[in-house]
């Protein structure tokens, strides 16, 4: 996408957007510009970016990358102290509990901004083959790469090794940045004491210029051409611009922890039981990450009983427990869906058990699940990503992903108006980003809310029609590859095609 860019704007950029243009260094440099403050005090820069985690950092990692927008002024608003001290990484110790799985498109412009390099030297764990299965033994359905002429599934990272591996992209780059150490307090229009009406949902702010003033709890102002709100599903940002959201709690949390095997764990597994999935997934060496999703009350009990009861209660739950094992060939091999499996790999595959876990060898932590959907992602001057804009169930591994996808397709956009000369903070430009990634991010939220829906529930017709969903994406080839190609990050919805 960068090349596509750089061919199609290259020229425009060095004859119509002179440096000029640009925030630079100081009230001096920009006294010009509407809306400023003579306070030398208070830094002056493009593009505000609140929130310095993963999909905060990939952005700002997209922007240094490509020509268009290697020269805009950013500032990065996060008291996390690794943003300057740097990310503890000890290759010796066991994972964290704290992962994400990244897709094939996620891992191909990681590559591109020069981001995946620097994870390569770290820990993390491709795989190639996923296994799914329901708790009543009836069916189960074996993904492999090669079903859909691709390498791997995907690769599961530590979030710490993904953040400092865009650490070391960014700081590798040639890329004006100032890093804040502090939360903001309010937003403000031309440097004036009016804050954002929080109640209204779309804007436009109060007064007329094309700048906001960003107060920060220690004190500290700055001014912006753009504000980014990469600051999760609590966003600040999203709060002062008034943007309203819609969603739900699921009544369920998650207890994730790393675990360990006596082999090496090469598969990505989830079963399906009657409170909610629980997954395990590969982290490298003999390491596992389970993400296991119950009503609160059990949660809270798995997450207070003792480690060697919780060990037994996982493999109870990968292996016998609530029900068999579904058997390998519930149609005869195949049966009526038989010609339609013959180019398909993991088709004829057997149903696996997952290797046993030994040991707990992490902290369990818990969090609610929700889904939350911002009813706007853009308006003047400001711009929602990531959590900020949405949060999905994690049955599926999707959430990083999809703000991984805005990240990029805003800073896409961005460069794309750079090269007509558009103000990065007209909110017309920005609708152009938000009607893209709405349409991408809900239709996978609607996809793992129909998944969590219909697996929250134990009846005995809906469980065999869940069975027959199975087997049908077990044995059906154009479905499976629609799927593994969709759930590695392409556009297109997995249907018959």
């Amino acid at each position: 996408m960068n090349r596509l860019i750089r061919r199609k704007f290259g020229e425009v950029y060095r004859l119509k957007v002179p440096q000029r243009n640009f925030c630079a260094n100081g009230a001096a440099t920009n006294s010009a510009q509407p809306g400023y403050s003579q306070d030398s005090k208070i830094g002056h820069y493009d593009i505000a970016i609140v929130g310095g985690g993963m999909v905060g950092m990939a952005f700002a990692c997209s922007l240094a990358s490509m020509p268009l927008t290697k020269d805009l002024n950013v500032a990065i608003i996060d008291s996390n102290p690794a943003l300057s001290s740097g990310v503890s990484i000890k290759k010796e110790e066991p994972p964290d509990p704290r992962v994400s799985t990244v897709t094939p498109a996620t891992i191909s412009i990681f590559k591109e901004i020069g981001a995946w390099k620097y994870i390569e030297q770290n820990r993390h764990a491709y795989f190639d083959k996923m296994q799914v299965w329901d708790y009543t033994g009836l069916g189960y359905t074996r993904y492999n790469a090669r079903d859909a002429n691709k390498e791997v599934l995907g690769c599961v990272v530590e979030n710490r090794v993904l953040l400092s591996s865009l650490l070391s992209c960014l700081q590798s780059a040639d890329f004006r940045k100032t890093i804040y150490p502090s939360r903001l307090l309010t937003l403000h229009r031309n440097s004036s004491s009016t804050k954002v009406d929080s109640h209204s949902s779309g804007l436009p702010l109060h007064g007329q210029g094309n700048l906001v003033k960003l107060d920060l709890i220690d004190g500290s102002s700055l001014h912006a051409k753009l504000v980014v709100g990469a600051d999760g599903s609590k966003s600040r940002v999203r709060e002062l611009a008034g943007i309203k959201t819609t969603g739900w709690n699921y009544s369920q949390n998650a207890i994730i922890c790393t675990v360990e095997h006596a082999v090496e764990n090469q598969c990505a597994w989830q079963r399906f039981l009657p409170a909610g999935p629980i997954a395990l997934l590969p982290v490298g060496d003999n390491f596992s990450n389970i993400v296991w999703t119950m009503n609160p009350k059990e949660a809270n009990d798995h997450k207070m009983m003792n480690g060697d009861e919780f060990i037994k209660d996982v493999n109870h739950a990968l292996d016998y427990g609530f029900g068999p094992h579904p058997k390998s060939s519930m149609f005869g091999d195949g049966g009526i869906f038989s010609w339609l499996k013959a180019d398909v790999t993991s088709a004829s595959e057997f149903f696996e058990i997952p290797p046993k876990v030994i040991r707990l060898v992490s902290d369990r932590m818990m969090f609610p699940l929700s889904l939350m959907h911002a009813n706007n992602y853009a308006s003047k001057n400001i711009v929602l990503i990531g959590d900020s804009a949405h949060t999905v169930h994690p049955l599926a591994g999707q959430g990083v992903n999809l703000g991984f996808g805005d990240a990029f397709a805003l800073s896409r956009v961005i460069a794309e108006g750079i090269a007509v000369g558009t103000d990065i903070g007209e909110v017309t430009m920005l609708k152009k980003f938000e009607v893209e990634r709405k349409t991408a991010n809900i239709a996978m939220m609607a996809i793992l809310d129909g998944f969590q829906k219909a697996y929250s529930v134990d009846f005995g017709p809906l469980n065999i029609l869940r069975a027959a969903a199975f087997h049908v994406a077990q044995h059906v080839s154009p479905l499976k590859r629609g799927i593994i190609s969709y759930a590695s990050g392409e556009q297109r919805l997995p249907l018959f095609s």
